[in-house]
C-alpha cells in the first residue's frame, strides 16, 4: 500500500498565510489548507474572487470578528487568515482504484463529526495499525489536523491517507457504488459488531460521542452495529470504540 500511503514531506507545524491576495494565490497554488478564517461582513474588490474559489475547494470557512483574526497575528490580516495544514489531504476517489489494482481488499475509515483533536490522533495511530486504508471526515464539523493531533496520533497522521470531503452521505454513496458496504457502528440497533462480514469491502462510519452518525448516513447504511456493554457505564470514548470495532475486522480478515 505504499503507493497511496506515502505522502509529501510533512511540515512540523501549522503555518498562517494572511492578506487576502495571499490567500487567493495559495488556494490557486493548490496549498493544503486546513481551514479559512474571514472577517464577517467584509467586503472590497477582491472578496468576490476570494468566494468564488472557495466554490470550488473543500476548506472550511470560518466567519468570525476581528477581534478573533487579531488573537491570530497581530499583522495586517486584511480581514483574512489561512491555516495551512500540516498533512496532504487527499480524495477517496483517487485511493479506492489504487487499492483494487493492488488486489486489496478497501478498508475505509469515516469519521462522521469527531472534533475533539485527541480523538482524531488516537483514532488515526489504531487506524494505521490495522492498516485502514484510508480515514474520511468531512469539511466542516471535523477534528483540525493540528500538533495536537499528530502527537496523539504517534506520526500515523503522516502516514494513512485523510480524505476531506464537502458531502460525506455523497462520499458514502461513492464507496457503495465502489463496491463497499457501509457499516454504521451505533448504538441504535440490536446488531452487534460482530454481525456483519468485514472479509468484504467496507467502510466503517464512527459518529462523535454526543449526536452520533448523521441521519442520512445511518438510513443508507448496509449494517448497523453495536458494540456490546455490560456495567453501569453506557458509552466509550470514540476512540476506544473505534478500536473495538477495527480489531473486530481484522479478526475476521485474518483467521
Amino acid at each position: 500500500m505504499e503507493n497511496f500511503r506515502r505522502s509529501p514531506r510533512p511540515k512540523e507545524n501549522n503555518e498562517f498565510v494572511f492578506g487576502i491576495r495571499a490567500v487567493i494565490e495559495a488556494i490557486k497554488a493548490g496549498k493544503d489548507i486546513e481551514s479559512l478564517y474571514m472577517q464577517r461582513g467584509l467586503t472590497g474588490e477582491i472578496i468576490p474572487e476570494l468566494k468564488g474559489l472557495l466554490k470550488d475547494t473543500d476548506i472550511p470557512v470560518h466567519n468570525v470578528p476581528i477581534e478573533k483574526l487579531n488573537r491570530m497575528t497581530q499583522k495586517n490580516h486584511q480581514g483574512v487568515i489561512a491555516v495551512i495544514s500540516s498533512i496532504t489531504f487527499q480524495k477517496i476517489e483517487d485511493i479506492i482504484p489504487l487499492i483494487y489494482e493492488k488486489g486489496e481488499v478497501p478498508l475505509i475509515l469515516i469519521l462522521d463529526g469527531i472534533t475533539d483533536v485527541r480523538n482524531m490522533g488516537a483514532i488515526a495511530r489504531t487506524a494505521a495499525c490495522t492498516g485502514v486504508h484510508a480515514i474520511v471526515v468531512p469539511a466542516k464539523n471535523s477534528a483540525q489536523i493540528n500538533a495536537d493531533a499528530i502527537k496523539t496520533s504517534a506520526g500515523a497522521l503522516f502516514t494513512i491517507p485523510v480524505c476531506r470531503h464537502q458531502n460525506l452521505h455523497k462520499t458514502a454513496l461513492y464507496l457503495q457504488e465502489c463496491g463497499l458496504q457501509i457499516v454504521a457502528c451505533t448504538e441504535k440497533t440490536s446488531d452487534l459488531i460482530y454481525a456483519p462480514d468485514y472479509t468484504v469491502p467496507t467502510a466503517i462510519v464512527m459518529g462523535a460521542e454526543d449526536e452520533g452518525i448523521s441521519n442520512e448516513i445511518m438510513r443508507m447504511a448496509n449494517h448497523l452495529a453495536k458494540i456490546p456493554m455490560f456495567g453501569e457505564i453506557g458509552s466509550l470514548n470514540v476512540s476506544v470504540s473505534t478500536g473495538v470495532i477495527l480489531y473486530e475486522a481484522i479478526r475476521q480478515r485474518t483467521t
